[in-house]
């Protein structure tokens, strides 16, 4: 049976594994749409703190990057990056100072974007 472009399943006689094996890599790697809602939250908190005020993202061969500036003249004060091929090792997301220091790395946005946020500090009255 022929496979029509609006079924999404195998066609008769074929199974998954040989389509995969024949599916090329993705030519750029992107920021899906659950990771940016995720970003852009974050990023909008510290907008509103004062502390951000531009931002830019790049799509490479082999990384996504979304740099975020305190000014669009400056360079990035972080960077976070989503690099696939250290999914299995190290953690596929990132956070880089302008230095180039990897503040943290880890399996998941949230928990790799805590690092800027700020703690409460404490202060006598």
């Amino acid at each position: 049976m022929p496979l029509r472009p609006w079924d999404h399943g195998t066609p008769a006689g074929r199974d998954e594994t040989s389509q995969r094996s024949t599916q090329k890599p993705p030519e750029r790697v992107a920021f899906d749409r659950k990771e940016l809602q995720t970003i852009l939250g974050f990023y909008g908190t510290k907008v509103a703190e004062g502390e951000w005020r531009d931002y830019a993202m790049d799509f490479g061969r082999e990384k996504a990057v979304f740099s975020v500036f305190r000014r669009a003249s400056e360079v990035p004060l972080y960077r976070i990056v989503k690099d696939p091929s250290l999914a299995r090792k190290q953690g596929l997301y990132s956070v880089v100072t302008q230095t180039g220091l990897i503040l943290k790395r880890g399996h998941e946005l949230a928990t790799v974007l805590r690092v800027l946020a700020k703690t409460p500090k404490l202060s006598t009255i």
